[in-house]
């Protein structure tokens, strides 16, 4: 056979595409494993008192037996089939019961306000005290600061994230909200690095999530995206990107009642986050509905909020915001009405691929791996045991987490 190009050609394009795959692989290593919680909860630091996980819990189990107390009245507020809302309802009191929250943030933000430095000072130290003296703590925890966009809110920012982190001892989770500029990530990641020196941690544990609450942090002020370059300016310590509702619909000009997580406003922010973290190993979050589950409002409230979170699972967010305790009776209702309905499908669909056998779809290698990430998923929140995993698909935990991470079970 005759050719035209010589190996020396080839070797010299080779070489120049072998620095663009390695590039690319540091850039977008695909996700790291572990549990992503399904939910953030924040409560205000001087409201951090005792065990507020089993607080939210016992507070969210009483609204529940309060105003649905069957699974005939969870089937006729969410609009479920009998058979599903018997077995959502059961999960629902179980899962409140045994782990209410699964990650919480402690908020010195918006939630806490201005106070005293001497008044935040010392909520920062006895909330980290508390939190290190749990028995039994959520599976995620830590704080929300205030953002760095001025002298005074960046001052005190660092203030509390020292007072907390340096009292703990050891990372916490970190919330950097209201970014605005590249220069506001570079900067904690300086202040992350100079604490770890001076506590002793390994090099990256304290890591962050950005709160995109503003529009500055999808388009900046060139016209650039924003986000791709937080994420090289994070240096590796970015773990999420935590959409803001209201401040960020605020921010776009629009009047208090379009303010929600339905609006198109939010779908193009929410888009760019999806795009812009594809690859990297950053998790995303939704944000929280202001339509709280509380007086003669909590039917209707649930029944938003459950649509919210639905909404949000359809569009690849698989964590959202919680204010309030009742509405945890939701966010954990839409989780397993969402898996329980997949389950059947995606395993068998899963099964087929593994197994290599003929069927009406072709499923690729990353669909593949799309489906056992659903069914971990499914099985880190509680709406799937791993007995239901092997009985459905025939696979172990373990093979099930090797398929979600593309290797070979």
């Amino acid at each position: 056979m005759r050719n035209s190009l010589d190996g020396s050609m080839l070797a010299a394009v080779a070489r120049r595409l072998s620095e663009v795959d390695t590039t690319r692989a540091a850039r977008y290593p695909g996700d790291a494993g572990g549990r992503q919680p399904v939910h953030t909860c924040y409560v205000p630091a001087d409201r951090v008192n005792g065990d507020v996980a089993a607080e939210w819990g016992a507070a969210a189990l009483a609204t529940l037996r309060d105003h649905a107390p069957r699974a005939g009245d969870f089937a006729a507020l969410l609009g479920l089939p009998g058979e599903l809302a018997e077995a959502v309802h059961a999960k629902v009191v179980a899962k409140l019961s045994r782990e209410p929250v699964e990650d919480l943030r402690i908020d010195f933000e918006d939630g806490y306000g201005a106070r005293p430095d001497a008044d935040e000072d010392a909520d920062a130290v006895r909330s980290a005290e508390l939190v290190a003296g749990w028995a039994d703590p959520p599976p995620s925890v830590g704080i929300r600061f205030k953002s760095f966009d001025t002298r005074a809110l960046f001052e005190r920012g660092a203030r509390t994230l020292d007072l907390f982190v340096t009292a703990l001892g050891r990372a916490p989770v970190l919330t950097l909200p209201k970014v605005t500029d590249v220069a506001q990530v570079g900067a904690l990641v300086e202040l992350l690095t100079l604490l770890e020196e001076r506590l002793e941690l390994d090099t990256g544990a304290l890591r962050f999530e950005i709160q995109v609450e503003t529009t500055q942090s999808i388009v900046d002020a060139e016209g650039r995206l924003a986000i791709p370059r937080f994420l090289t300016a994070g240096a590796g310590r970015v773990s999420g990107l935590h959409f803001g509702t209201y401040d960020y619909t605020a921010g776009c000009g629009l009047s208090a009642a379009e303010q929600h997580l339905a609006h198109a406003a939010c779908d193009f922010a929410r888009h760019v986050m999806q795009v812009s973290a594809a690859g990297t190993g950053v998790r995303l979050s939704d944000g929280s509905s202001n339509v709280l589950p509380v007086g003669d409002g909590v039917r209707e409230a649930w029944q938003t909020h459950f649509g919210l979170v639905q909404r949000s699972l359809a569009h690849g967010f698989y964590q959202g915001w919680d204010m309030h305790p009742a509405q945890l009776v939701t966010r954990y209702a839409a989780n397993f009405v969402y898996y329980l309905r997949n389950a059947e499908p995606d395993a068998r669909r899963l099964r087929t691929y593994v197994d290599k056998k003929s069927s009406g779809v072709l499923d690729e290698p990353a669909t593949a791996q799309a489906l056992a990430m659903s069914l971990r998923r499914a099985l880190d929140c509680g709406a799937l045991s791993a007995e239901d995993i092997e009985r459905l698909c025939g696979l172990t935990e373990a093979e099930l987490a090797a398929l979600a991470h593309r290797e070979t079970p």
